[in-house]
């Protein structure tokens, strides 16, 4: 039996990869040897059979793309999966349509284009999802004469 073999056994016996289990080069006549379950562990107590620890994972790599996704960058469209909304979460839409929407009217208020009733029932109705844009505030305000 050559030290290949006896390196599966081990590995086998130790539920470990063969790569992990290393073979001390001065006693390998000992090992040659061994053949039952407590030779090897025999041999493992000694020191002539080593388990190597398992290789971890380097996130040097991962971490500097971090670094760089926080700033902006590789945010392209070959970087991204999903459409343009899935990107986006329901409740950030609403909340820049409502914004847009909102800061529309109160401009109009401002400028005098529009009264302080009408301001009021366009801003619940933007509350209540009636406009999907700023473009069908104007339509509405003109299709009912609500300009001053």
């Amino acid at each position: 039996m050559n030290l290949k073999d006896k390196k599966g056994k081990i590995a086998r016996m130790l539920n470990v990869g063969k790569k992990r289990i290393k073979l001390d080069p001065n006693n390998l006549s000992e090992i040659a040897k061994a053949i039952t379950k407590s030779d090897f562990r025999a041999l493992l107590s000694s020191g002539a059979i080593q388990i190597k620890p398992v290789n971890g994972q380097s996130h040097f790599r991962s971490k500097k793309i971090k670094v760089q996704k926080a700033k902006g960058r590789r945010k392209g469209p070959g970087s991204r999966k999903g459409k343009k909304y899935s990107r986006i979460p329901a409740k950030r839409r609403w909340i820049m349509r409502v914004r847009t929407q909102r800061g529309f009217i109160k401009k109009l208020k401002d400028r005098s284009r529009i009264d302080n009733k009408t301001y009021r029932d366009l801003y619940y109705k933007i509350k209540s999802n009636k406009f999907r844009n700023v473009r069908l505030i104007k339509l509405y305000l003109e299709e009912n004469k609500l300009f001053l």
